[in-house]
């Protein structure tokens, strides 16, 4: 089957699926299921040190759920055992963890497990932090105040998305850490009660350096996408030859990859979990005989039977053929799976500028100069970095973690890390210089357990440490021989008096530990770049003690290094939170900002205290351009920076006060009632009482019916303070409901004075004096909806009812908590009544406004779609523009007939039977935005530019288009709020998604009704059955109409 080559874009919105996905399982798991543990294997009791750091990095970051176990595993006694004997190793630690209950625990749990023990000899500047936490940007510029990510989160964002392959049988997912599988685990499929190893068809020169799988020709299941067979035989690295003897090569004339990713589930995975309890003799045999245990080539043979003679001859083979050998292995060859390895520094660089380029930030978390100041390339990439004026950095370099000082020069692929690089020791030096990184070229600086220097680290970009001496070892990119003669020191300056074999850069003593300005000399020397008194760079490289990267692996400070790091990226963020604050809070996340202040080693809470003190001042110089509500956000975030919750809670009154002013501004400006109107100033409203002039009876009688809407898509671009701030766009229609408008009104004058309210549950309430009308109401008061369009329009404020009095009923024909905009549509009839009865203002577009206004006054803060989709026939995309006054443009939709038709069959309107409310919702996402939380806004404007796109599709009369839109716009909503969904909806749009192009739940979600898009019209009647025969959905299906 001919693989679809994957495109830039398909890589974008693949990555970002699984991010959501990840994000969604962390915010929600008990919805999204996750990972019960995530363990990782460590080469060393100081590696899993670090790698438990990093772990808890990522919790806090919100990357591993809270309810996730997490383990760092290292080898025994650091002995290394191999991949194989590694997994058994930390399953065993995983049983260990839960004592006596593991026999009840380990068979239904699910399981990540990340192999990341190696010593990285060919990423060797990765060596310290390990290869899997390596910096990695793609889509940094989704979250421009978090953390860099690392080559670890998008790990877990696509193995997040596999877990639902696992269902409800106990598993465990296996992955190396120096591979990024991009393919979209959501859909994967794996067989019960077996093992399964991820595949991809690969070129025949690429398999030569690697494992392969030969699958059966015979298919169990297979679609465009994925093709499901038995393994027949393993091969590791073969020849052409190997694999068309081994009949291993495709009808396309490729050969299926082992990617390194091994699910196990069921019973195969209680055979595993058994074997690792008792597998704690058999390692030990492992490491008295000096032998290794290896994953790919051991342990997965005991699925093969074509292995089995082979691996019985292996260390431990007989037992591993004895307790799992009567499992079978699948291959789940994945067509678009894009592998992307980094297993050498330079294959780091090219994923950087190749096919993930455009998903790179180039700029992420870090302090750079002017372009008048310096000479950094576009191309370069600088993370989490602090650069100094006067500093060259060439193209497609990578900085991170790192602090250059002015007067240096860093060459084109270049990478540097964890480097403190400064001249200030050359200042007053006869021989002042600039430090220079040659093109081509890695440094990184390491600290020693128990020296307080830290030892500067070099080499060539193309640099492999396991090359030896008399093959085609290199260092800095030059033969060793060609090094040895030009710098003049001997092979027993780094090898001893040892013969030639194995002699390579991992094992030669050629890092000097000295004075850190003289590192920077002797490593300029070393990479040929120091032409002067050679001799004395000689002496002082000669006499210095001397280190190699493989003492160095067994030597690192990983507690210093860690805590440096961590107060590196907290100086960082201090640096931007204070110029944000002081230069006017409107752009950066304070709260994510925070969050890395916090990691300062000892004075975080001290640093939040002093940003919060500088709050009030520049409250007061930006007044006119910063709003109120995101100033009291910010002071709300630093204020629980500092631990002073109660303080943060008060406060938070404030940010919701200040949203309702600053719509009240926005929409009210230039309109007949000012906004004091809202107000209840009674000596204001008395003194217009006594002012009034009496004016005899005339009964009058209104009644407003109007449809509910449905949004297709752009809601919460319509919400305010988004849509004071920024523009907004909102498709939808108004409907009719089972032949009726289901929301109206009747208002009615009466002679007698006072307010008679009712609705249609056999309510009512009477309001003697009009004048205790005020907000703010209670929020469980049933009534305060009329209350609220008595004030908005004016009534209570300009004495209407001194003469005269008001039966006002209310019904509303759709459940409670429909999502259909019933409230502010209720309001809009009620509104628009209230008007009619005052000869007032009653335009669709006044009414639209004065209903935001309400909304902001009854404390639901909605926006302006709901109103506008009830108060405008048909369907319309609507465009709202910020500024006082807030103006929108409505733009209906001319819907030929065949579309209003086409679209009337195809779509089901379903209740849910979930009663939701759009206020719990609609305060996470405003809270939110307050923040500028990065990816709300880029999810609204999103929400914005499908509106448009989903209008111009239904102009072309494409509904498939339209379905499209509306899965990715649920996608989004879900981004915004995880809790606009549940188990029941994902149920119930599980079962449709056979049946269906598009579906979503209307408004905020959380309940209420949903959109069901058939893919045509035969299989809407079918779902439509299907769903009124299904005992599990209770569902209502609603006849609709479009109101024209």
């Amino acid at each position: 089957m001919e693989r679809r080559r994957r495109t830039k874009e398909d890589l974008a919105s693949l990555m970002r699926k699984s991010w959501y996905h990840l994000r969604l399982s962390v915010r929600h798991p008990s919805r999204v299921p996750t990972w019960d543990a995530i363990i990782l294997t460590a080469a060393s009791p100081e590696q899993a040190h670090l790698y438990n750091y990093q772990l808890n990095r990522a919790k806090r970051m919100g990357r591993i759920s809270s309810s996730t176990l997490t383990l760092a595993v290292p080898d025994p006694l650091g002995c290394r055992i191999g991949s194989g004997a590694a997994t058994l190793n930390a399953l065993n630690a995983l049983a260990l963890h839960y004592g006596t209950s593991a026999d009840n625990v380990l068979d239904k749990m699910h399981v990540l497990l990340l192999h990341a023990g190696g010593d990285s000899k060919r990423v060797p500047w990765a060596n310290p932090m390990g290869k899997v936490f390596l910096p990695l940007p793609f889509l940094a510029s989704d979250e421009p105040d978090g953390p860099v990510p690392l080559l670890f989160d998008h790990i877990l964002a696509i193995a997040s998305c596999a877990r639902q392959a696992f269902g409800d049988q106990g598993g465990m997912l296996t992955m190396t850490g120096d591979v990024l599988p991009c393919f979209d685990a959501s859909v994967m499929t794996l067989p019960e009660d077996t093992s399964c190893i991820i595949t991809v068809p690969i070129t025949l020169d690429v398999a030569s350096n690697h494992g392969v799988i030969v699958a059966a020709e015979t298919e169990v299941q297979s679609n465009q996408n994925y093709a499901l067979s038995l393994v027949d035989n393993l091969l590791q690295k073969p020849t052409v030859d190997e694999l068309v003897q081994s009949k291993a090569v495709l009808v396309d004339g490729r050969t299926l990859l082992d990617t390194g990713i091994i699910a196990v589930r069921g019973k195969a995975w209680l055979d595993l979990v058994t074997l690792a309890c008792s597998s704690q003799e058999m390692i030990s045999d492992l490491i008295r005989s000096r032998n290794e245990m290896s994953l790919y080539e051991d342990l997965v043979a005991a699925w093969v039977p074509a292995k089995h003679e082979w691996l019985r001859k292996r260390p431990l083979g007989e037992e591993l053929v004895n307790k799992l050998g009567s499992r079978r292995m699948f291959s789940y060859c994945a067509y678009d799976l894009l592998f992307l390895h980094f297993g050498t520094s330079n294959e780091v660089l090219d994923h950087l500028s190749g096919v993930g380029s455009d998903l790179v930030g180039r700029r992420h978390l870090c302090s750079i100069p002017a372009t008048t100041a310096s000479d950094i390339t576009a191309s370069a990439i600088i993370l989490s970095s602090k650069i100094a004026p006067g500093v060259s950095v060439g193209e497609d370099s990578l900085i991170y973690d790192s602090s250059i000082s002015g007067g240096i020069h860093i060459g084109s692929l270049c990478i540097v890390v964890g480097a403190n690089i400064s001249l200030d020791d050359y200042s007053c030096a006869e021989d002042s210089m600039k430090f220079m990184l040659p093109d081509r070229h890695c440094l990184w600086e390491v600290p020693l357990v128990g020296r307080s220097e830290r030892v500067l680290v070099y080499c060539g970009l193309h640099d492999n440490p396991k090359s030896s001496l008399s093959g085609d070892g290199t260092f800095c990119g030059k033969p060793w021989k060609k090094v040895l003669h030009d710098l003049g020191i001997q092979e027993s300056d780094l090898w001893g008096s040892s013969g030639t074999g194995g002699k390579c850069l991992w094992n030669s003593k050629i890092f000097p530990i000295l004075p850190y300005a003289q590192m920077l000399k002797v490593a300029m020397w070393s990479m040929g770049l120091v032409k002067q008194k050679t001799e004395d760079m000689l002496s002082l490289w000669k006499s210095a003690q001397r280190i190699s990267l493989e003492e160095l692996h067994r030597s690192i400070d990983f507690s210093t290094m860690c805590l440096g790091s961590s107060n590196h990226q907290a100086d960082l963020a201090i640096g931007i939170a204070k110029a944000c604050v002081t230069y006017g809070m409107l752009g950066r996340n304070l709260s994510q900002l925070c969050a890395e202040i916090l990691q300062k080693e000892g004075s975080g809470v001290e640093i939040c205290k002093d940003l919060l003190a500088m709050c009030p001042k520049v409250q007061e110089q930006n007044t006119n351009i910063l709003p109120k509500s995101r100033a009291y956000q910010v002071q709300v975030d630093l204020l629980r920076a500092c631990n002073d919750e109660k303080t943060a809670c008060e406060l938070e009154h404030r940010v919701w006060d200040a949203v309702a002013d600053e719509t009240a501004s926005a929409v009210r400006y230039g309109f007949k009632v000012s906004p004091s109107s809202i107000s209840c100033d009674e000596h204001q409203i008395n003194s217009h009482h006594n002012d009034h002039i009496h004016q005899p009876f005339h009964p009058r009688k209104v009644k407003v019916e109007l449809p509910v809407r449905v949004d297709f898509v752009g809601g919460w671009s319509d919400t305010p303070p988004w849509s004071i701030e920024r523009a907004g766009c909102v498709l939808n229609m108004a409907i009719s409901l089972e032949g009726s408008l289901p929301l109206g009104t009747i208002i009615e004058t009466t002679q007698t004075t006072g307010v008679l309210i009712s609705d249609d549950t056999h309510k009512q309430f009477y309001i003697e004096d009009y004048k205790t009308i005020c907000a703010p109401f209670d929020v469980d008061d049933p009534f305060r909806l009329v209350k609220c369009a008595l004030l908005v329009t004016g009534i209570v404020h300009d004495n209407i009812l001194v003469d005269m009095g008001m039966h006002i009923k209310t019904w509303a024909n759709v459940p409670r908590g429909s999502g259909l905009g019933t409230s502010s549509i209720l309001a809009a009839a009620v509104v628009k009544g209230l008007l009619q009865i005052i000869d007032g203002d009653d335009s669709t577009e006044n009414v639209a406004r004065l209903v935001l206004v309400l909304e902001q006054l009854m404390g639901t803060g909605g926006g302006w779609q709901d109103q506008i989709g009830g108060l405008y026939p048909g369907i319309k995309c609507t465009s709202s523009f910020p500024g006082i006054p807030l103006r929108l443009q409505v733009v209906p939709l001319l819907a030929s007939p065949q579309l209003i038709s086409t679209l009337q069959q195809r779509l089901l309107v379903v209740f849910t039977g979930q009663v939701r409310l759009a206020k719990k919702v609609l305060q996470k996402v405003v809270i939110r935005y307050l923040r500028r939380d990065n990816l709300l806004v880029s999810s609204i404007k999103r929400l914005v530019e499908l509106a448009r796109i989903g209008r111009e599709a239904l102009m072309n009369c494409d509904i498939d288009e339209l379905g499209e839109i509306m899965l990715e716009a649920w996608r989004l909503h879900q981004e915004l709020d995880p809790y606009c969904s549940n188990d029941f909806v994902d149920n119930l749009f599980s079962f449709a998604s056979p049946y269906c192009c598009g579906y979503k739940l209307v408004g905020a979600g959380g309940g209420g009704f949903a959109l069901l898009l058939a893919k045509d019209v035969q299989r809407a009647k079918d779902l439509r059955k299907r769903l009124e025969e299904e005992k599990d959905f209770e569902v209502k299906i609603y006849d609709w109409q479009i109101s024209l």
